[in-house]
């Protein structure tokens, strides 16, 4: 073997066979974790916690919007540290990054206030199981089904076909036509 293919295969079975093994490791992660979310998710909107009419269905939309608010949050944290990783083996020094982390976050929290409160008022928002998707809700003026439920957007859809979108940090009073008791 020439010491060119030799000095190939070393290369090779350095930092791209790591940053292969790391990305295989993140689909993996992600598949897994995402068939653990959805039959986690499944199992509870088929399950009757709540005997009576109408609330198996609040349930399983509750649970579904529940399910993708956990695979985004799963897709974040998995992705975000398989990026710091490949960064590592590119050489970049993850330590004054992660060092300086807190100033940053202090920095964007204080920045971001309102994403911070519309944040909070989403994860509140399906804690409270204050609506859910297909629900008829009226929320300022505007007054029609909810389409998607998001922590930080709820996106409405009006009589006339007008999709809203309204960050949840601005609902600050809700009318829900749906539940009932």
């Amino acid at each position: 073997m020439s010491e060119q293919t030799r000095n190939i295969l070393d290369w090779l079975s350095g930092s791209p066979l790591r940053i292969f093994t790391i990305l295989v490791a993140a689909w993996i992660s992600h598949s897994i974790g995402r068939r653990a979310i959805d039959r986690a998710i499944n199992k509870l909107a088929t399950t009757d916690l709540k005997p009576g009419p109408g609330f198996a269905k609040r349930q399983a939309e509750r649970a579904r919007t529940t399910g993708s608010v956990l695979t985004s949050i799963l897709n974040a944290v998995i992705w975000i540290i398989a990026i710091g990783m490949i960064l590592g083996e590119f050489g970049f020094n993850l330590g004054p990054v992660i060092a300086s982390a807190g100033v940053i976050g202090v920095a964007i929290g204080l920045g971001a206030q309102t994403l911070v409160r519309d944040i909070l008022s989403g994860i509140f928002m399906l804690i409270e199981d204050q609506y859910g998707v297909g629900d008829q809700i009226k929320v300022l003026e505007i007054e029609g089904v909810v389409e998607k439920v998001g922590l930080r957007i709820t996106t409405v859809r009006d009589k006339k076909g007008v999709l809203w979108y309204v960050r949840n940090g601005e609902i600050l009073v809700i009318g829900n036509g749906s539940q009932k008791n």
